[in-house]
């Protein structure tokens, strides 16, 4: 008798649970209201391109030269959540063909794709959500200048519960706070683009910061370096500690960026070297504008 009195109680209780659960856990999209009206300007899209090394994960893997602007996805990222695939963006239907600008800033800044689904954040939408608007317009325009692939874009290989998506938004609600970018107190105008292009386009923090259990970035460990997702290793610290890059001045940083040469005539190794070729596609003013925000940022140790 007292299971029956208590059963509709729990119920109850789990029906609850699970409204709750699904509330949360919706997608949250960006309101059409907020958007700007912009024109996209190619140009700049470009630069934003670069900034953000598309290529170097949308590209198929291997490829080199005009090749590297056909997006047709494929690379491999490994994680302890799985094995994550870059999809195809280029502009057709496999792509992102057909999708509007809202579509585009949807996936750039809350994760969601045009039919609804949370995106994984690997694909790093924690940094592009402190892009500007009319920077994603732009950078949208210019894909949509490149040649479409009809490379199909390859499922995930992740496990479950890793494997249901509806998950994520409670992820989302820990490590995607929607805000945008605010340049640090005290900066320069050029270390203030510099800061804009690192932790927005560039997501530089997204390799290089550490990462708790659940997969969010470790603010209290900003730049200071991190386990290499890509196998052995770390990923370098680069904050001016004697861990870091503290030897460096801002014109080494820039003309590392530009050569991949280091300051000790090493070169810069693993996913470096893309970077390198993407920056060396920018003009020397935001190297130097990145180099001069490094420089600024509180000199961390690397985490032994």
């Amino acid at each position: 008798m007292r299971l029956k009195r208590v059963l509709p109680f729990l119920l109850a209780a789990g029906a609850v649970a699970l409204a709750a659960g699904w509330f949360l856990t919706a997608p949250q999209r960006l309101d059409p209201a907020g958007i700007p009206a912009h024109d996209g300007d190619v140009e700049n899209g470009r630069r934003m391109f670069f900034a953000g090394g598309c290529a170097s994960c949308h590209a198929a893997p291997g490829a080199r030269g005009e090749d590297r602007l056909v997006l047709a996805g494929g690379l491999a990222l490994s994680s302890p959540f799985g094995t994550f695939y870059a999809p195809n963006i280029s502009p057709g239907p496999e792509g992102i063909g057909g999708w509007s600008d809202l579509d585009f800033l949807n996936a750039m800044m809350r994760g969601v794709a045009p039919d609804g689904r949370h995106y994984y954040p690997a694909f790093p939408y924690t940094s592009y959500q402190r892009m500007r608007p009319q920077d994603l317009i732009d950078l949208k325009a210019f894909l949509d200048t490149l040649p479409a692939s009809t490379e199909p874009t390859r499922d995930h290989d992740v496990p479950f519960p890793f494997s249901v998506r509806r998950g994520l938004g409670l992820w989302k609600l820990l490590y995607l706070d929607g805000e945008p970018f605010a340049a640090p107190e005290g900066l320069s105008e050029v270390e203030a683009l510099g800061a804009y292009l690192v932790q927005g386009p560039g997501h530089c923090q997204e390799c290089h910061t550490a990462r708790d259990i659940f997969g969010g970035r470790r603010t209290d460990r900003a730049f200071a370096g991190a386990p290499n997702p890509e196998g052995d290793g770390i990923v370098p610290n680069i904050t001016p500690h004697p861990d870091g890059i503290a030897s460096w001045t801002a014109a080494d940083i820039a003309y590392a960026l530009e050569s991949g040469f280091t300051p000790e005539f090493d070169s810069l190794g693993g996913s470096m070297g893309s970077v390198v070729t993407n920056y060396g596609e920018l003009d020397d003013a935001d190297r130097q504008a990145v180099a001069a925000y490094l420089r600024t940022l509180p000199p961390l140790p690397t985490e032994r």
